[in-house]
C-alpha cells in the first residue's frame, strides 16, 4: 500500500471553537462520520443560545402564554373561583411569581446544556471547558480565561469557529445588571418589573415587550422606525403593533434613545428629541456584536467584515480552506436553526460527505411574540420591487373555524407563488404557534411544490393548517393571465 493510500485512510480530526448550536451540531456530525472531535467551550455546551438567550427567553414566553390563557379562559366559558371564609365566591387574579419563573427558566437552560454535553460525550466527542483561540490554521489553544494561562493545545485538520455574539451596548446606556439590562441579565430579577422600557423594536425587543406585557408589566417600546419589526412583513408587523397597543403597551415610533440613566429606584430614558420616559427598568435590545475579537482569526488569515463578522460562503467555509464558521459570528442569518445547519454543512463539506449549500430563501424563521410571526422564502416586497414575478394570497385567521373555536381573532396566512408555474416560493403566518404552522410551507419552498400540490394534501378539519390549503386552493389559477386579480 503506497503512502497516498495511507493518507486517505488516516482518521480526520476536527476542533470546534464554541459549543453553541453550530458547534454542537458540527461535533455530532463529525463524530458520526468517524472523525476525532474536540469541542472547546467556555460557558457550557449549548452556549449563549441555550444558557442565556434562546432557551431562557422562549421558556419565559411560554410562561407569558400560560398567563394569557388563564386570563382569557372566561371568554370561553371557563370560570375559576375561590371561596372566602363565608363560602362566597371570589374571582382570583392571575399573579406571576417572577423569582419562581426565573428559577425554572435557568434550571431548564442548565438541564438542556447538560443533556447536550452528555450527547456529545456519548458520541465520543472530547469536551474541554475553557477559553479557546486559534493558533494559525491548524490548532486551537485553550486557556483558563481570556488572556489567561494556557493549559491545552489541540491540533486538527479542520477547524470550526462557532463563538456566537453578545448583546450590543450603547456608550450612553451602559447595562448595570440591576435597572439597565441586556437580555442575558433579565433572569436575575426577583420581581416583575413595574414598568419595563424596551429600547429597540427588532425581533428581540418585540419578543420581550410582548412577553412582559402578557406577564403583567407596564411596557413602553421605543422604536426608531415607523413601526415595530422593521424589515419584516409589513402586514405582520401591523397586526402585532395593533395587539401591543390594544394590550396597553405604549409604542413610541420614530423615536431614538439617546441615553439611559439609573436613578436608584428606576430609570430615565432620554430620547433624541429631548423627551424623557421614566420606568422601573430598561431592557436594551439594540443588536449583537460577534465574539470574534482576540481569538486569532486575523492571524490565521480569516477574512472579517468591518463589524467583526466572519465571511463565509454557502457551505460555511471561510477564506482559509480548512477553517469553517457557523452561527451568529458569521455573515449568514443569525438564527439558532441556521447555526445548526451551518455546523452540519461545514463538517459534511470538510469530510467529503454530501453537501447541500445553504440558501437564504429557504430558511424558515419565527418571531416568538403573541401572536407568533413565521416566515419563509421570498416576500411580498420582493414582488413589489420586481425581484421576482409572483402572486400573493392572504387569508385572515378570523375566518378559520378552529380559530373561532379557540377565540383567535388576530393573524393570517399568506402564501406567495411564482406567476406561471404556481410554485410556492414564500409564505407568512401570523398565529399562535406559527412556528409549527410554517413547516408545510417551508417544505413546499424547499421541494418546489406547486400550490395545486399543496392544496391537494389533506388537512385535518377543523385545524389552523386548513387555512394553508384554503389559500393554495384559491391560487389554482396562478398560471392564467387573470391571476393578478387575486
Amino acid at each position: 500500500m503506497d503512502a497516498m493510500s495511507l493518507s486517505f485512510e488516516r482518521t480526520q480530526s476536527v476542533a470546534i471553537l464554541g459549543g453553541g448550536p453550530g458547534g454542537y451540531e458540527a461535533a455530532l456530525a463529525a463524530a458520526q462520520l468517524g472523525a476525532e472531535v474536540t469541542v472547546v467551550e467556555r460557558q457550557g455546551i449549548g452556549g449563549a443560545a441555550v444558557i442565556t438567550d434562546v432557551v431562557p427567553s422562549k421558556t419565559l414566553i411560554a410562561t407569558a402564554d400560560a398567563a394569557v390563557a388563564i386570563a382569557g379562559a372566561s371568554d370561553l366559558g371557563v370560570q375559576v373561583f375561590a371561596k372566602d371564609g363565608d363560602g362566597r365566591p371570589l374571582t382570583p387574579q392571575v399573579a406571576v411569581n417572577m423569582a419562581a419563573v426565573n428559577r425554572r427558566v435557568l434550571s431548564l437552560a442548565r438541564q438542556q446544556s447538560e443533556d447536550m454535553r452528555s450527547a456529545l460525550v456519548e458520541a465520543g466527542v472530547r469536551v474541554i471547558s475553557g477559553h479557546g483561540r486559534l493558533d494559525g490554521d491548524s490548532a486551537v489553544i485553550v486557556s483558563n480565561e481570556a488572556g489567561g494561562t494556557d493549559f491545552d493545545r489541540v491540533e486538527a485538520d479542520t477547524l470550526v469557529v462557532s463563538v456566537g455574539a453578545s448583546p450590543r451596548e450603547l456608550p450612553s446606556a451602559r447595562p448595570d445588571g440591576t435597572r439597565i439590562l441586556t437580555w442575558t441579565q433579565l433572569y436575575d430579577m426577583r420581581a416583575l418589573p413595574k414598568h419595563l422600557i424596551v429600547v429597540g423594536s427588532g425581533v428581540t425587543g418585540a419578543e420581550f415587550a410582548s412577553a412582559y406585557m402578557n406577564l403583567g408589566s407596564q411596557v413602553t417600546l421605543i422604536s426608531s422606525r415607523d413601526q415595530v419589526l422593521p424589515g419584516e412583513d409589513p402586514d405582520a408587523a401591523a397586526v402585532l403593533e395593533n395587539v401591543f397597543r390594544r394590550g396597553g403597551m405604549t409604542v413610541l415610533s420614530k423615536s431614538r434613545a439617546q441615553s439611559v440613566v439609573n436613578t436608584g429606584d428606576g430609570v430615565v430614558v432620554t430620547l433624541s428629541d429631548g423627551r424623557t420616559v421614566e420606568g422601573s427598568h430598561c431592557l436594551l435590545a439594540v443588536g449583537a456584536v460577534p465574539n470574534t475579537a482576540g481569538i486569532g482569526l486575523e492571524e490565521a488569515g480569516v477574512q472579517l467584515t468591518d463589524s467583526g463578522h466572519i465571511q463565509v460562503n454557502r457551505v460555511a467555509r471561510t477564506s482559509v480552506p480548512n477553517i469553517y464558521a457557523a452561527g451568529d459570528c458569521t455573515t449568514f442569518v443569525p438564527l439558532a436553526s441556521v447555526a445548526s445547519m451551518q455546523g452540519r454543512t461545514a463538517v459534511f463539506h470538510a469530510l467529503g460527505d454530501v453537501v447541500i449549500p445553504l440558501e437564504h430563501r429557504r430558511i424558515a424563521a419565527n418571531i416568538f411574540t403573541a401572536p407568533e410571526i413565521a416566515t419563509v422564502g421570498w416576500t411580498e416586497q420582493d414582488i413589489a420591487d420586481g425581484r421576482i414575478n409572483g402572486v400573493v394570497r392572504k387569508l385572515p385567521l378570523s375566518a378559520n373555524p378552529r380559530a373561532k373555536m379557540q377565540r383567535i381573532t388576530d393573524g393570517f396566512v399568506k402564501v406567495i407563488a411564482r406567476q406561471g408555474s404556481g410554485t410556492v416560493i414564500g409564505g407568512v403566518i401570523v398565529a399562535p404557534r406559527a412556528s409549527e404552522l410554517i413547516y408545510p410551507l417551508a417544505i413546499a419552498v424547499e421541494r418546489r411544490l406547486t400550490v395545486d400540490q399543496v392544496s391537494r394534501v389533506f388537512a385535518v378539519y377543523p385545524s389552523l393548517s386548513g387555512s394553508i390549503t384554503d389559500a393554495t386552493r384559491a391560487m389554482h389559477i396562478v398560471d392564467r393571465q387573470d391571476a393578478e386579480e387575486l
